[in-house]
């Protein structure tokens, strides 16, 4: 939905793309809500539509300060913290399935790619710092599948920050229930796998999948826990690696992964939906 807002079914599997030409492209285009994920028994989460279109706030901030080297946005949304990373000679990248969502990051001067987390990506294996932000943790219904991608995308000690329901166990999955985006008037896309994750079940997901916990903290009524790839020493860096990686984050000559056929917003692409989503 960045947020997070997408999901994505599993590689290979045909599945429908609901970020693509609904009512959230639409809220793109406006920069206005309201909007929600509606699941097929009437619930509604809210989405924060205005939040994702506007620049990042102070709460973002903190997060991105946290980054290493090159970031890899998955859900990147309309592209707030792609362009702010971008603003700061740091090089990032987003990638989202949502047309209008790659296309409003190009415009805030973001670079950012049209394609699900489960498809070939440039720099696989050699990003330095992951993003699962607004609820983008819930990509494909599936967090094991996600989280094991994630550690296919990073570097060996790669960082992975995850934002998850602030203060509650909730672990909704794929089997528990299918999510519909909507508008007040009831117009809804198509259906598509969800997931909505507490801390305690990012970090018992993240703990079978070899994770490392390297932090966690709130601000501002959000949760964020930072995870560190599984060949990683349990976040103890040495300081050469992370110089190495803060000196690649300032250098102003430096470019995402091959960044070449980074932006890309008219390109016909099939891929399995997965966009961002808020989970406030």
């Amino acid at each position: 939905m960045s947020t997070a807002h997408g999901t994505t079914t599993p590689p290979g599997v045909p599945g429908p793309r609901p970020w693509s030409a609904d009512p959230y492209s639409d809220a793109l285009v406006t920069g206005r809500g309201p909007l929600f994920l509606r699941r097929t028994d009437g619930w509604l989460l809210p989405l924060e539509v205005e939040r994702w279109c506007a620049r990042a706030d102070a709460v973002d901030l903190t997060v991105l300060a946290r980054c290493e080297g090159t970031v890899l946005d998955v859900g990147c949304g309309p592209g707030r913290l792609v362009a702010e990373l971008a603003a700061r000679g740091r090089p990032a990248l987003g990638i989202d399935v949502s047309e209008a969502a790659v296309a409003h990051t190009a415009r805030l001067g973001g670079q950012a790619l049209r394609r699900s987390v489960f498809e070939p990506l440039p720099g696989e294996g050699r990003w330095d710092t992951a993003l699962l932000l607004d609820g983008n943790v819930g990509i494909g219904g599936d967090p094991a599948a996600l989280l094991h991608r994630m550690a296919q995308l990073l570097t060996p000690r790669g960082l992975l920050i995850v934002e998850t329901l602030a203060d509650v166990d909730v672990d909704e999955r794929v089997s528990v229930h299918i999510v519909r985006v909507a508008d007040p008037r009831s117009t809804a896309g198509p259906a598509f796998p969800w997931a909505r994750l507490g801390t305690p079940a990012l970090l018992r997901h993240a703990a079978r999948a070899g994770w490392h916990r390297e932090g966690q903290w709130s601000a501002g009524g959000r949760s964020f826990v930072a995870l560190r790839n599984r060949d990683g020493r349990d976040g103890q860096d040495d300081r050469a690696d992370r110089d190495e990686r803060n000196s690649r984050s300032t250098s102003s000559a430096a470019e995402p992964p091959n960044s070449t056929a980074v932006i890309n917003s008219q390109r016909a692409r099939k891929p399995s939906p997965e966009s961002p989503v808020a989970n406030r």
